[in-house]
């Protein structure tokens, strides 16, 4: 898999542009900067952003070629971000070491997809908050018109509301809908899609 992203990232261009996801930037600016973990940060477009507005910022992706383009975005902004080149299985935080958790597109394997939501909410916080993007269960239908738009072509790694509730039982729901959106994210997200919108809160054990 990380041969995939080696290959994508590798060259000069940045795959999905430089600009952070226009949801993710909306969201995370109206919350308090603080510890944030970026799974699936690719070539840091995301994470430097967080960066930029003041969080402290820990991005990890399977792609060394990912991590290299995402320190040089990072320098061209004057920011740092710790990023960590490995598999969220592989990685061990501490629990509840983050005040946030961004997901922007973090496409995993049908079988994974809830055991990795188990282990990214267990390293956020009580109070933290969640920001989350991907595609929809729907998208396929778009992605088999127009391969441009991205996105897995296995439909059991897109999403649904059904699945992110019952995922993230112990959340306070900010925001949950599902969206047809015009994507123009460099070259790889290009055109109409179907997207999951997701912004919770976690609760407290006692609630």
């Amino acid at each position: 898999m990380n041969q995939k992203w080696d290959k994508r990232y590798k060259g000069q261009e940045f795959a999905y542009g430089k600009e952070p996801n226009m949801f993710f930037k909306e969201w995370l600016s109206k919350f308090e900067p603080g510890s944030i973990l970026m799974p699936a940060d690719g070539e840091g477009r995301n994470g430097v952003f967080a960066a930029q507005l003041g969080w402290e910022v820990t991005s990890f992706d399977l792609s060394i070629e990912g991590q290299s383009k995402a320190v040089q975005l990072a320098k061209e902004n004057s920011v740092i971000l710790e990023y960590i080149v490995g598999d969220l299985e592989q990685l061990k935080f501490k629990r509840e070491t983050f005040d946030a958790v961004g997901l922007v597109y973090a496409h995993f394997s049908a079988e994974k997809k809830s055991v990795f939501h188990k282990k990214l909410n267990d390293y956020l916080k009580e109070g933290g908050i969640i920001i989350l993007e991907a595609f929809s269960k729907n998208h396929i239908h778009f992605r088999n018109h127009n391969p441009k738009v991205g996105g897995p072509k296995d439909i059991d790694m897109l999403y649904s509301k059904e699945e992110i509730i019952a995922d993230f039982k112990n959340y306070e729901i900010v925001l949950l809908e599902e969206e047809e959106v015009l994507l123009d994210e460099g070259k790889f997200h290009i055109g109409k899609g179907a997207v999951i919108r997701f912004v919770a809160r976690k609760l407290s054990k006692n609630h």
